[in-house]
């Protein structure tokens, strides 16, 4: 045969050691930063005994009441007159579930006015957010803990 010596095959096999390295970088990345990006508003919870975690899934709604006042239905602010319509487009002709997280230092007649016009959107499973209470031992939960840290 002429022409065709060992010296000149040609390697056809792709090597995949810089993309595996390419994306574990990109795995710890997204593992880094998936949880700051679902934290949402900045709410001083109040604490309950019987406090269960927060679905995952994206069909639910959450609507925090800040201590000023003010109002965010997911990250987008809305008034108290606007409320109702807001929740009718985006919460109850969607089959979405409603999570309220009031500041504890809200006052209860605020809060009260919130569920309200929750009701008079035609709402009416609405789950209200906590964290956990103290232990009996006077220290706090490890999700309680793992929550505050990602703040």
């Amino acid at each position: 045969m002429a022409g065709v010596s060992a010296g000149d095959d040609f390697v056809s096999e792709i090597n995949v050691t810089p993309f595996v390295d390419v994306m574990l970088v990109l795995l710890i990345i997204f593992m880094v930063t998936a949880p700051m990006m679902t934290e949402g508003l900045d709410v001083e919870l109040p604490q309950a005994e019987a406090s269960e975690t927060l679905p995952t899934d994206n069909v639910h709604a959450i609507l925090t009441v800040k201590d000023d006042g003010a109002l965010f239905l997911d990250e987008h602010e809305t008034t108290l007159d606007d409320l109702p319509t807001v929740l009718r487009a985006n919460v109850r002709d969607l089959g979405r579930r409603l999570f309220v997280r009031a500041d504890r230092n809200v006052s209860y007649g605020v809060v009260m006015e919130v569920m309200g016009r929750i009701r008079g959107a035609g709402i009416t499973d609405v789950g209200l957010v906590t964290v956990p209470a103290l232990l009996p031992s006077g220290g706090r939960s490890a999700a309680y803990e793992i929550a505050r840290e990602q703040e």
